[in-house]
């Protein structure tokens, strides 16, 4: 089977950010795919993966909560590629899953807890975890994105920006850096190759993968506040209109410590920000609010009608 009719149907993650603050990636996520011709089969009855939370006390609990999501994928309904577009869930999948293939103890645990929850155990290897970004550049490529642009993004100046869980640690991501065609841990491209094939010039942006701080924004806000205003001023000082986002605590982040860094440290920044998915939404030609941007604390609605996006 080919790349691109592997990833046509994928059993489809949304993890819990997607249902909460980061809705409009859910959104744009699906009218993106379908206006593509790409099919999503929402895992069913899916449970957290654990996010930070109970990883910090108990990893292998965290490794369990994720082996069954992936148990529930291909145990229950026959998909051999789990679609998670969350940084924190692709990680904590993947993390899982190179678990599960290395560590004696994890097996253990997460067989035992699987036979007292009443579901199959998941062994590795059974699915493939992709983030959104393999599903779009692998499921359809930049050629079959770009025939089907209607409205280029070519006024559009755009950072990227990837966050940290993405590409760290690449243990869990044996499938990155293997040359020509894969992505890179060091310099991811993915982004910046679709979004370059909907019309946009991507801007040099040297924090692509710097962390955000989202982990310390309930303990420490004021570190979250001066990471995040790290990024923007960056995307700035790069040139760039917009962020571009693939991830909902990121995202959530970049615009809350955007207002934040403002009030409580005077310094005002104007960089929009946008999930990956709204942007290539647009240049489909759906609506803004097809895609979710009236839900974004970021108000881009002027801007993009400005750019003749809306």
């Amino acid at each position: 089977m080919s790349e691109e009719r592997k990833y046509e149907r994928v059993a489809y993650y949304p993890g819990c950010a997607l249902e909460g603050t980061g809705h409009a990636y859910n959104r744009s996520t699906k009218a993106v795919g379908k206006a593509l011709g790409l099919k999503l089969d929402e895992v069913k009855n899916w449970n957290c993966c654990g996010a930070m939370e109970v990883k910090n006390i108990d990893p292998k609990i965290q490794t369990y909560l994720s082996s069954r999501v992936m148990s529930i994928a291909a145990n229950e309904m026959g998909h051999d590629v789990v679609m998670a577009p969350c940084n924190g869930c692709y990680h904590n999948l993947k993390k899982a899953e190179y678990d599960l293939e290395h560590d004696g103890k994890s097996r253990e645990v997460v067989g035992r807890l699987s036979e007292k929850a009443g579901h199959e155990t998941y062994e590795a290897g059974r699915v493939e975890t992709i983030h959104a970004l393999d599903w779009i550049k692998d499921g359809i490529g930049e050629d079959g994105l770009k025939a089907k642009v209607k409205n280029s993004l070519q006024s559009v100046k755009i950072a990227n920006y990837y966050g940290c869980m993405y590409t760290r640690p690449r243990h869990i991501f044996p499938e990155k850096d293997k040359g020509p065609g894969s992505e890179s841990t060091s310099e991811p491209h993915f982004m910046d190759d679709l979004l370059a094939a909907a019309g946009a010039e991507n801007v040099d942006f040297p924090l692509k993968t710097a962390c955000c701080g989202g982990a310390h924004t309930l303990s420490d806000s004021d570190i979250s506040t001066k990471l995040v205003l790290n990024i923007l001023e960056a995307a700035e000082t790069a040139g760039a209109d917009v962020i571009a986002t693939e991830c909902p605590t990121c995202h959530t982040g970049l615009e809350m410590h955007q207002i934040r860094a403002e009030k409580r440290l005077g310094r005002k920044t104007t960089v929009k920000i946008l999930y990956f998915t709204q942007l290539l939404g647009i240049a489909l030609g759906l609506s803004p609010r097809k895609v979710g941007v009236h839900e974004n604390v970021s108000d881009s609605r002027g801007f993009l009608k400005e750019k003749g996006l809306a």
